[in-house]
């Protein structure tokens, strides 16, 4: 993709778009330039805290696989926890963006660009865990693409890692409305976030800047117990779901969702 591609293109009916590929034309330069002001990475590690750290040294995971990279939050913060990470992303944009990023801070990103559904011929080697972060899975509007994908990642895992992947409540926009506090995720000042259109099969969102510019997002809303169902179905053992980083919730309050998905067969 161009980087001198600066506007989003939706043509004249933006809520029919609903293809996998087009995130990629989604995430023009001049949005992921604003990336870091949405997301606000001090912010970011303050609401975290240590969950994905925690999560992982906690499954003795060390070699790690960040499949949905981004600016590179999560590859740095992991890369400064001392795991072995590889960073791949099927933006362009977003990965030169990750690599300025970790070399701003002193890190030399091993990024790899690779669509999800053919991950095993772009990335080689095996991994302790793969994360899956920033309600990146919702880019994938095909049942098919999405079972692909989750098999690529199970491929890809060593035979006890675990796949970390999150997602938005869409559970609760799709039933009672949307409300998010903004707490976790996205935490930049004066940057609004909001679903501009929502249906069983499309979560339109709207990003609006400071500087009065404004971006859209096309994405699938993926109910949770779909999620985990197509994880086992792949053939993920066990899974457990926190709301927010809490293991207890009520299943409308989290703004997030994150699926933690252990390969290790465990005997009955």
């Amino acid at each position: 993709m161009s980087s001198t591609v600066k506007q989003q293109e939706f043509g004249d009916a933006p809520t029919e778009v609903r293809d996998t590929e087009h995130y990629q034309h989604e995430y023009v330069k001049s949005f992921v330039d604003k990336w870091d002001e949405l997301i606000d990475w001090d912010s970011r590690k303050a609401s975290e805290g240590d969950f994905f750290i925690r999560t992982l040294k906690e499954r003795g995971a060390q070699r790690i696989l960040d499949v949905a990279t981004g600016t590179g939050f999560h590859s740095v913060q992991l890369v400064e926890a001392g795991f072995d990470v590889v960073s791949a992303d099927g933006s362009a944009e977003m990965l030169a963006k990750a690599f300025e990023n970790g070399r701003r801070r002193g890190h030399i990103l091993r990024t790899i660009q690779s669509d999800w559904r053919w991950l095993n011929r772009d990335v080689h080697g095996r991994f302790d865990a793969i994360v899956c972060l920033g309600n990146s899975f919702t880019h994938l509007f095909n049942e098919n693409d999405r079972r692909k994908t989750l098999a690529e990642f199970y491929s890809a895992l060593n035979h006890d890692g675990v796949l970390i992947l999150d997602q938005r409540n869409y559970d609760s926009i799709l039933d009672h409305g949307y409300s998010s506090t903004h707490t976790f995720y996205y935490c930049g000042d004066n940057v609004e976030v909001k679903p501009e259109y929502m249906d069983e099969g499309l979560a339109r969102f709207q990003y609006s800047f400071p500087d009065k510019s404004v971006y859209h997002l096309n994405m699938y809303p993926l109910r949770k117990a779909y999620v985990r169902r197509l994880m086992r179905e792949v053939g993920f053992q066990h899974i457990e779901t926190f709301g927010d980083f809490k293991e207890t919730y009520r299943e409308a309050e989290p703004d997030f969702f994150i699926h933690v998905a252990e390969k290790q067969y465990r005997e009955e």
